[in-house]
């Protein structure tokens, strides 16, 4: 049963990373559409459709209490807020890739902090395995010219990823990956709304197009709603550490789905990432790590039946 658990947590964790990995095609018709007040419409739309699955599905959404209000605003505000933002700024003084790389690297970060955030001393061959991943997610995306500005925002693009996994373990115990994802998204919405109004206006919403609609809602749905709740219900099943290895699927679903759309075909050099990807998570999950704390295991468990995050 442990070994079922464990897979539906791999399988689930992948997904999650494959929907993310393939936004990137969509996330390219938003590029002339209000920032701020497209994420909004986006976070409030996913908050809505998880609230109702919770409903649904007869999972309880609890209030935050105490410092718990401290960790959810926090990923909020740097894990969907703040890493918009730097996406965009970044990508006007580097190329995409740097970004891309920076965003790559989080498995190293997570498969050391996790652990500690769980209680544990972390392992050595997780992080030897993080370095293969991130590795091999380097060679998938490439490298890009970039600026001092270019870096220090491919810097923050690294720390909000991190903090969008890390701060949530220590609420995921009681809130569940489903209730993590609905207080996050609805503080972001919130946010976002604000951050729409004071730089695009109040009327920014009646500018959207309806390929911009359309890309939000694919986002709102498949990259948030259900992304969100695969993901934590992965984390707090494996732990952040080894959850974290599954990111260096994203670049891979991102190439594949370029190619998909009509893209020329992959060069050799990102055959080679994607293969080092793949020995980089061979080496991380071939032996089960030590038990961490189970959250919610209903929340888990009913991830499976909306068979997907952004």
């Amino acid at each position: 049963m442990v070994g079922v658990s464990r897979l539906v947590s791999l399988v689930t964790g992948s997904v999650a990373m494959i929907c993310v990995g393939g936004s990137v095609a969509v996330s390219a018709l938003l590029a002339g559409a209000p920032l701020f007040t497209t994420q909004s419409l986006r976070y409030a739309v996913a908050c809505l459709l998880l609230v109702a699955f919770a409903r649904i599905r007869r999972i309880p959404l609890v209030r935050p209490r105490g410092r718990e209000w401290a960790w959810l605003a926090g990923i909020a505000a740097t894990g969907l807020v703040l890493f918009n933002v730097a996406l965009v700024e970044g990508v006007r003084h580097a190329e995409p890739a740097v970004l891309g790389v920076a965003v790559a690297s989080v498995p190293i970060l997570l498969a050391i902090a996790g652990p500690l955030l769980d209680g544990r001393t972390p392992s050595r061959t997780v992080p030897a395995a993080a370095v293969v991943v991130t590795a091999g997610a380097a060679l998938v995306q490439g490298l890009g010219r970039t600026d001092g500005a270019g870096v220090a925002w491919a810097a923050v693009a690294f720390a909000c990823e991190a903090a969008f996994t890390l701060l949530a373990v220590p609420v995921l115990g009681r809130h569940g990956p489903a209730g993590v994802s609905v207080h996050t998204t609805w503080l972001a919405a919130a946010m976002l709304a604000v951050l729409g109004v004071l730089h695009e206006g109040p009327g920014a919403a009646a500018t959207l197009r309806p390929t911009e609609l359309i890309a939000g809602g694919y986002l709102a749905v498949m990259v948030t709603a259900v992304a969100f709740v695969l993901w934590y219900g992965s984390v707090a099943r494996l732990g952040a550490g080894t959850a974290g290895l599954l990111t260096g699927i994203a670049p891979i679903a991102a190439a594949l789905t370029g190619v998909a759309l009509g893209g020329p075909a992959p060069r050799p050099l990102v055959w080679a990432g994607i293969a080092t990807v793949a020995a980089g998570l061979a080496l991380g999950l071939r032996t089960r790590p030590a038990t961490v704390p189970a959250a919610a295991p209903a929340d888990i468990v009913t991830t499976v039946d909306i068979f997907q995050r952004g």
